[in-house]
């Protein structure tokens, strides 16, 4: 696509057996990412590549000729290993997990979508909602989707106790309704306004979901004036609404192709009348101002760290659990940036055929439909 044609090559240093140079379209490099944001990888991500390929065959979540020959190169465990330092190494695998899962739940969403298979689809969003109020009744489910999402729920439970899984849960349950609500623009071929999109890949992308975990990840509970900390809150959004945007940066010649209408860029297009070329350069825009956005919040955040620690009834461990938190919430801009460069994920130019991923088998989802409707 001409708007993202030429490219500049980056060395960057990795905590893994090898080096790369990863060569970033203009179009999409943000230099103060490169400059000013190491890439951080936690030492167990080795292992739980290893892992993540031996779950996704276990749970029927890809083919294992599919596994064998893509796994590795989506990158999906590269991405975890860089959001979630400290972790320890279980945590990190179920965080992983959930990860890989998204994905193929994207990617089942996508092909229901295509081919209007809108009982299937409304029978898997019952089944996900059920799973996270009862994850152990489901692990053993017919559809993969939801068996592999009650594994991972599950384990995720196991780490900081009910009040934290209460809140996970009333955070994904509007994850599951969301990917509804573009299941059902799609098929009636609703582009979202941009105010409405935003707000919807608020929820599609996860957001709070996916900060929660920073909790279990410093071993630590925050109490609700800490989450709720005006601070801490504009961090999380910044570091979210970046990846998020960042996603849909570099996923539009993706979602072009397969007829997506869920992107920033197609919003502004639709809606504001950019040309493709305008619309590129605006989402750079915002996701540029993003990063300037955490970087004025990050400072507010850790100042309210070191007063938490402060006076005779500070609390050291919860200062340096929310120093945890926000040190992981810088951590998710060099690993979702890099991510979108090294994953096989978006690289639509070099598939067979630009609107079917090759990661994908619809025979494979086709089954696991019929066997969910049994």
């Amino acid at each position: 696509m001409r708007a993202y044609s030429g490219s500049t090559s980056q060395t960057h240093p990795h905590t893994r057996p090898r080096s790369r140079v990863v060569s970033v379209p203009r179009a999409l490099a943000v230099p103060m990412i490169e400059a000013a944001f190491p890439r951080r990888l936690h030492p167990y991500w080795p292992k739980l590549q290893e892992k993540s390929r031996t779950w996704l065959r276990e749970m029927r979540l890809m083919p294992p000729d599919k596994v064998e020959r893509y796994a590795d190169s989506l990158c999906y465990t590269d991405l975890v290993a860089g959001y979630y330092i400290g972790a320890p190494d279980e945590l990190l695998t179920a965080i992983a997990d959930l990860s890989s899962w998204f994905f193929a739940w994207d990617d089942r969403h996508d092909r229901d979508s295509v081919h209007g298979r809108g009982a299937q689809w409304r029978q898997l969003c019952r089944g996900l909602h059920a799973t996270l109020n009862e994850p152990r009744q489901y692990r053993h489910h017919k559809d993969p989707l939801v068996a592999g999402f009650a594994d991972c729920v599950l384990r995720l439970y196991s780490f900081l106790g009910p009040s934290w899984n209460a809140r996970f849960a009333r955070h994904f349950h509007p994850v599951i309704d969301a990917y509804d609500q573009e299941f059902r623009n799609r098929r009636c071929g609703t582009v979202p306004t941009v105010e409405a999109y935003i707000e919807l890949r608020r929820l599609t992308f996860a957001h709070w979901a996916w900060i929660d975990l920073l909790e279990p990840t410093a071993r630590h509970e925050l109490p609700d004036p800490v989450r709720k900390h005006p601070a801490y809150r504009r961090a999380a959004r910044a570091t979210q609404d970046f990846s998020a945007w960042y996603n849909d940066l570099c996923s539009l010649p993706k979602e072009l192709a397969g007829d997506e209408l869920h992107n920033l860029g197609i919003s502004l297009i639709q809606h504001e009348g950019m040309t493709l070329e305008e619309a590129v350069r605006e989402v750079h825009r915002r996701v540029t101002e993003c990063v300037k956005e955490f970087v004025e919040a990050e400072r507010e955040v850790l100042l309210f760290a070191d007063e938490l620690a402060e006076g005779e009834d500070g609390d050291g461990e919860l200062a340096d659990a929310v120093k945890s938190c926000v040190f992981n919430m810088r951590n998710w801009f060099s690993s979702v940036y890099w991510f979108h460069h090294e994953s096989g994920r978006y690289r639509v130019d070099s598939w067979d055929d630009r609107s079917m991923p090759p990661y994908v088998t619809e025979e494979a989802l086709a089954e696991n439909e019929l066997v969910g409707e049994e």
